[in-house]
């Protein structure tokens, strides 16, 4: 959805936290995907920072990465590097559900909506017997 159609909530959401961000934020790092990772400058006492994240696109969850997922959490003080993945690692993909890339099975409306047919070996179980 481009800047202009986006509902107005939306927009000053995005206004606010930019300037949150300009104000306070103090830039850790960015993901692969181009989203940015802030933590909050100022001293909190004893709280624990604030931490947060700019999307590159839409705003989705999913599409942190497990790397930035741990540091967004509190389970690690720095981001874990995203170099030195193992071969039967994949690379990290946002949730698709919902859109044109989520998965859809055979015989989906948009699939052409035609299933397989039964192969006969199924017998309903009928009560009593």
């Amino acid at each position: 959805m481009d800047r202009a159609a986006r509902p107005a909530y939306i927009c000053a959401m995005d206004i606010g936290t930019r300037i949150n961000t300009w104000l306070h934020g103090r830039k850790i790092g960015r993901d692969g995907d181009g989203n940015t990772y802030y933590e909050d400058r100022r001293s909190r006492g004893d709280e624990k920072p604030r931490r947060w994240v700019i999307y590159a696109g839409a705003a989705e969850a999913s599409a942190v990465p497990p790397e930035w997922h741990a540091w967004l959490h509190y389970t690690t003080d720095a981001p874990l590097p995203e170099t030195g993945r193992r071969a039967w690692q994949k690379p990290h993909h946002a949730n698709a559900t919902g859109t044109a890339a989520g998965y859809r099975p055979p015989g989906h409306d948009y699939k052409g909506g035609v299933r397989a047919h039964a192969t006969g070996d199924y017998e309903a179980w009928t009560p009593g017997s």
